[in-house]
């Protein structure tokens, strides 16, 4: 750490110079973007953007997971100093990173929610950026998750979840966060053979063809075996990568509306990340913290690790 950088900056988030490096002001100060990166709308040389879709209107049990960008954004004040560890390169150096601010929606018109999330998206990604982006329940990955099949056709996903979202609903109305991978499957957005759930825990009575790695599997076969698996499963197609922080054990992040005990450690979600290296992503997204039930912060930290290895994975196959 630059100790007279730590002495004199403040608000990097609308002072920096640039869109490249680390950040030394103090952890508990300033405007806290995701990652201390620069607040804008400008997407010009742009290679990923960060933005927050504070949206929590289509949960089952517990709402909150509107303030979770918020909480992400906050908790990433602790990482912009180093490297990110055990990765062997600085995306935050060699590549533009912003914070593209928060979906602006009409919280009382619900219905106009999905095209309003989709077009924020494309836009992003007509830029020529990536996105990565901070929930938000887990039915927001289903408007972005369109923006990502008009770009790319049908995708792979990594899904990190309890749950599988699979239930059946050919309502397509509905807004949902237990329903959206069946209506993106469905939909065409995502092909379910080159797609993976890793971490599941709760009921389904149909896959709809997605291959499964259950909480269980994951604990027994180790993460160098789900690892491969996944990888021989995505091979080298565009991948999406959604991670619902209720993959991860109430233990380890209690601050979320649907919490299944049995989950991920910490420690297994962060090896399995890193790991994942390689793989085509061209996005990603944490859903689903939920800060008003954890009073320690500890979920909002496992998401701001979370969105941090999404941008190195993004970084790694574009640095070749």
């Amino acid at each position: 750490m630059a100790l007279e950088d730590a002495k004199n900056e403040v608000d990097t988030a609308f002072t920096r110079k640039g869109l490249r490096g680390y950040a030394f002001e103090n952890a508990f100060g300033g405007a806290t973007s995701f990652l201390r990166r620069s607040y804008t709308k400008d997407l010009t040389g742009v290679d990923l953007a960060v933005t927050g879709v504070p949206f929590d209107q289509a949960v089952t049990h517990r709402t909150g997971t509107r303030f979770g960008p918020r909480a992400i954004r906050e908790a990433s004040s602790l990482q912009p100093y180093d490297p990110p560890y055990g990765w062997g390169f600085d995306p935050l150096e060699e590549m533009s990173v912003i914070d593209y601010g928060d979906l602006a929606f009409d919280y009382a018109k619900v219905a106009d929610f999905p095209e309003t999330l989709t077009a924020h998206i494309r836009g992003i990604l007509q830029a020529g950026a990536g996105t990565v982006t901070l929930g938000g329940d887990h039915y927001i990955t289903l408007p972005i998750l369109k923006a990502y099949a008009e770009k790319f056709g049908p995708i792979s996903v990594i899904q990190f979840d309890a749950h599988s979202d699979l239930w059946q609903d050919d309502d397509f109305s509905r807004i949902d966060h237990g329903t959206m991978m069946y209506k993106a499957v469905k939909l065409g957005y995502v092909d379910p053979a080159r797609s993976v759930q890793i971490g599941i825990r709760t009921h389904c009575d149909d896959y709809l063809g997605m291959h499964m790695i259950d909480a269980r599997e994951v604990h027994e076969a180790g993460v160098a075996a789900v690892v491969a698996k996944a990888k021989a499963i995505v091979g080298d197609n565009p991948t999406y990568l959604t991670f619902d922080i209720d993959a991860l054990d109430p233990a380890f992040a209690p601050g979320t509306g649907t919490p299944v005990w049995g989950g991920l450690a910490s420690w297994q979600a962060a090896a399995i990340l890193r790991d994942l290296a390689g793989i085509n992503l061209v996005g990603g997204d944490v859903v689903e913290v939920s800060p008003p039930y954890d009073t320690t912060g500890a979920t909002a930290i496992a998401g701001a690790h979370v969105a941090y290895e999404l941008i190195c994975l993004y970084g790694w196959k574009r640095r070749g």
